[in-house]
């Protein structure tokens, strides 16, 4: 069966996007800090017919995160399809946000550690395998601020947006491999409404999204908007 490996796997969009391709015949790698939310979620999935199973890293540890990809490229024989979101609504140690006037080299870099480094990390550990395979899908999550930056966000978005920069670039060099790295940007508050308000969805109504991306193979970015 083909493999689905989710970095920063959870309980909202992370447990959807595991539904969307599991049902589809996908076996799930999850990844994620917590061992005991992992297990919880390998446990949910398997009761609706989805081989699943958790690798515990940690995205700020670059070691730890390939480790944990091998080890589930090694469980399930290999991975086709790379999602990366870490949760942004998630408190992550050293993580403050910061306006534009506010951002400093010290609230940007945890912002670029975990939203673009961790990114580049997890794709090194998987796309040897997938030019060598001439097949593989790279998905990556961002909010809209990456598009259309919001001051509340100002180093946030920054990260987000070299994360957009560089994923759109890197579907360019692989064209004509087989790979596709697309990026999917979420523009709306996911589950409820915001700070300012403004427009929500469920983690049910996005996920069918990365389904299509992986499927059509025709675009590098993709938007969700209510």
């Amino acid at each position: 069966m083909p493999t689905l490996a989710i970095v920063g796997a959870g309980p909202g969009m992370g447990l959807a996007i595991a539904r969307t391709f599991g049902s589809r015949g996908f076996d799930v790698a999850l990844v994620a800090r917590t061992k005991e939310k992992l297990e919880t979620l390998v446990h949910l999935l398997g009761r609706e017919g989805v081989t699943a199973a958790a690798f515990p890293a940690d995205i700020l540890d670059r070691a730890s995160l390939a480790d944990a990809l091998d080890a589930a490229e090694a469980r399930f024989g290999g991975i086709d399809v790379l999602e990366y979101s870490p949760a942004p609504h998630s408190p992550v140690p050293g993580l403050t946000l910061a306006a534009p006037s506010e951002v400093t080299v010290d609230n940007l870099q945890p912002m670029i550690e975990f939203g673009f480094y961790g990114a580049v990390a997890a794709t090194q550990a998987v796309l040897p395998a997938m030019r060598a395979a001439g097949a593989g899908t790279l998905l990556f999550t961002t909010g809209g601020g990456s598009v259309d930056p919001v001051p509340m966000f100002g180093n946030a978005n920054a990260a987000q947006a070299a994360l957009r920069n560089w994923v759109i670039n890197l579907n360019r060099e692989l064209a004509g491999s087989g790979v596709q790295a697309a990026h999917v940007v979420i523009n709306v508050w996911i589950g409820g409404g915001g700070p300012e308000g403004g427009p929500t969805a469920t983690p049910e109504q996005i996920a069918p999204l990365y389904w299509d991306l992986h499927e059509a193979r025709d675009r590098s970015e993709a938007v969700f908007n209510a």
